[in-house]
C-alpha cells in the first residue's frame, strides 16, 4: 500500500527528529509498503496544503502521530480537517501518546478511521494487512476503529519483547541535514545532533506522568553502537541526544553502556535522561569519560511531602547529593521542577527556586511550569475522581489551553495567587540566567581586549 506519514509543524525553528514516525516507516518498508514523508515541520506548509497534496499524489493510507499537548491536539484537529476535505481521502490512522489513552474521544474529534494504541510497529503492519485483504479490523490487536458511527476498542497488543529485532529508523526518508541542526547543551557550532533510543519504557509510576509502558526493555549495547556508527558515517552525527524515558534505569545499565562506548572508540558527545538516586560518583565519572556532557533530571519538587505525594521515589537529600556529584564529575545537570502538585504551596515553590539558583551552571535556561494532569496519568484519574475534570473533552476543550497555565489547580491557592507566584519565581530565574550570560560575554570581551585573544570569533548567541 502507498502510505503518507505526516510530520506536523510545532512552530520550532529546528524540530526534534520524529522518531516514532521513522520507526513506523521502517516497519512498513520491511513489509513491502511504499512510504512517503510529508515534512510540514521543515517547510512550514499551511495546514490546507495537505488537502491539495493528498489529491494530487493519491495515497491508500495517511497517518499522523501526536503527543498529548494542547498545541498538538489543536494541530491534529486542523490536519484532520485538511485530510477529511481531500477528494481522494485515504484511510486515516492516528497514533501516539495523545490518542492512546483516550482513543474514542480522539476518533470522534478527528474523524479518523483508526487509532493505534501504544507501540505501533507490529500493529500498523497488521492493520494495513487487514485493509489489503478486507479482513475484519476487530481482529487487529492494539487499535480502536470507527465503523458505522460506532467506536470499537480492540484488545491490547503485548509489548514487543526483543527490541533489537526492530529495524533502525528509516533515516533515508527524512531530511537529516535539517534535523541534525538541533541544538543541545554544550553543542558547538560544528556539532551535528540526532536523538536515539537505547531502551523503551520506565519502571517508575510518577503521578503526573503518562507513559505507554512501565516495562523497561533494553537494546543490546552492540545494537546501540551500530546505530550510532550508522549516524556518524552516513550523516556526520557527533552528538547523540538519548531520548529514552530513562537511560539511567540502573547504575549497572549506565555503566555497561559507557564501557561499551569507550571500547568501541565512538568518540561522541551525548546527553540523556537520568535518575538522581543513581547519580553516584563512580558512574558519573565513567559517563563523563564516555562522552556524556548533560544529564536531564526529573527533580519535580524540593519538598519531601510533595515528592511522596507524586510518588517520585526520591528525597530532597538524594536530589542534592546527586546534583552535587553530577557537577563534580564535570557534567551539566538539567533541572526539571514543576509546581502545583498535591501539597505544593508558596513555600515549596520558594524551595525550588532557591535550589535552582544555588546549583544552576548556566547550561540551560530553566523555568518552573505548572503540573498538568495529562490523560492516562494517575493525576488525570485523580482529578476525574474528585470532580476537577469531566474527562478528555473537558481537558482538551476547556482546561488545557497552554502548558504554562493551570489546567487543574491541586493547591489551596487561588488561580490568581498561583499564576502570580509562578511569575515571581520565573522572574528570578530569568534574571539569574541572563546575569550568567552577561558575565560570560564580559569575560569574552576581557580576554579579547586585555589579553588580545586572536581566537575570538565574534559575539554570538549560538
Amino acid at each position: 500500500m502507498k502510505v503518507l506519514l505526516v510530520i506536523y509543524d510545532n512552530d520550532s525553528y529546528i524540530h526534534w527528529f520524529p522518531q516514532g514516525a521513522s520507526y513506523i516507516a521502517s516497519a512498513l518498508l520491511k513489509h513491502g509498503h511504499t512510504v512517503e514523508i510529508y515534512n510540514q515541520d521543515k517547510f512550514h506548509f499551511p495546514d490546507e496544503h495537505l488537502t491539495q497534496y493528498l489529491d494530487e499524489k493519491r495515497f491508500d493510507v495517511v497517518g499522523v502521530g501526536v503527543i498529548a499537548g494542547y498545541y498538538q491536539y489543536r494541530k491534529l484537529l486542523k490536519l484532520s480537517e485538511a485530510i477529511n476535505n481531500a477528494r481522494h481521502r485515504p484511510f486515516y490512522i492516528i497514533g501516539g501518546h495523545g490518542p492512546s489513552p483516550e482513543p474514542e474521544f480522539f476518533l470522534r474529534k478527528t474523524g479518523a478511521d483508526a487509532a493505534v494504541i501504544g507501540e505501533g510497529e507490529e500493529t500498523v503492519v497488521e492493520l494495513l494487512g487487514a485493509l489489503s485483504n478486507n479482513s475484519p479490523l476487530k481482529e487487529v490487536k492494539g487499535i480502536a476503529f470507527a465503523q458505522n458511527g460506532d467506536i470499537h476498542i480492540n484488545d491490547k497488543r503485548p509489548l514487543l519483547k526483543d527490541i533489537d529485532a526492530i529495524p533502525f529508523p528509516a533515516y533515508h526518508l527524512f531530511p537529516i541535514d535539517y534535523y541534525r541542526l538541533l541544538r543541545m547543551p554544550h553543542v558547538k557550532n560544528t556539532d551535528f545532533v540526532m536523538p536515539l533510543l537505547s531502551s523503551r519504557g520506565c519502571p517508575y509510576t510518577c503521578a503526573f506522568c503518562y507513559h505507554m509502558d512501565t516495562q523497561v526493555r533494553l537494546r543490546s549495547n552492540e545494537s546501540v553502537i551500530d546505530e550510532i556508527k550508522l549516524l556518524k558515517e552516513g550523516y556526520g552525527i557527533n552528538y547523540i541526544a538519548f531520548a529514552d524515558e530513562l537511560l539511567m534505569v540502573s547504575k549497572e545499565r549506565a555503566a555497561s553502556l559507557c564501557e561499551s562506548f569507550l571500547k568501541s572508540g565512538l568518540n561522541i558527545k551525548w546527553d540523556c535522561n537520568g535518575r538522581l538516586n543513581f547519580a553516584c560518583a563512580d558512574v558519573l565519572k565513567l559517563m563523563r569519560r564516555a562522552g556524556c556532557v548533560f544529564i536531564n533530571y526529573g527533580i519535580e519538587a524540593m519538598d519531601n511531602d510533595v515528592l511522596k505525594n507524586m510518588k517520585k521515589s526520591l528525597t530532597v537529600e538524594q536530589i542534592i547529593k546527586g546534583i552535587e556529584e553530577t557537577l563534580k564529575a564535570g557534567i551539566s545537570p538539567g533541572f526539571n521542577i514543576i509546581f502545583g502538585n498535591l501539597g505544593d504551596s508558596k513555600e515549596t515553590l520558594k524551595k525550588g527556586v532557591e535550589f535552582l539558583l544555588k546549583y544552576d551552571d548556566g547550561a540551560q535556561m530553566r523555568t518552573i511550569r505548572p503540573v498538568t494532569p495529562y490523560p492516562g496519568s494517575p493525576l488525570y484519574y485523580y482529578a476525574k475522581e474528585k470532580g476537577m475534570l469531566a474527562g478528555a473533552q473537558d481537558f482538551y476543550e476547556n482546561k488545557h489551553s497552554n502548558s504554562d497555565l493551570l489546567s487543574v489547580n491541586f493547591t489551596d491557592m487561588s488561580d490568581e495567587e498561583f499564576h502570580g507566584s509562578l511569575l515571581e519565581a520565573n522572574r528570578k530565574l530569568f534574571e539569574n540566567y541572563f546575569q550568567k550570560k552577561t558575565a560570560c560575554f564580559i569575560k569574552q570581551a576581557q580576554d579579547l581586549y586585555l589579553k588580545r585573544d586572536a581566537d575570538f570569533r565574534g559575539f554570538r548567541q549560538t
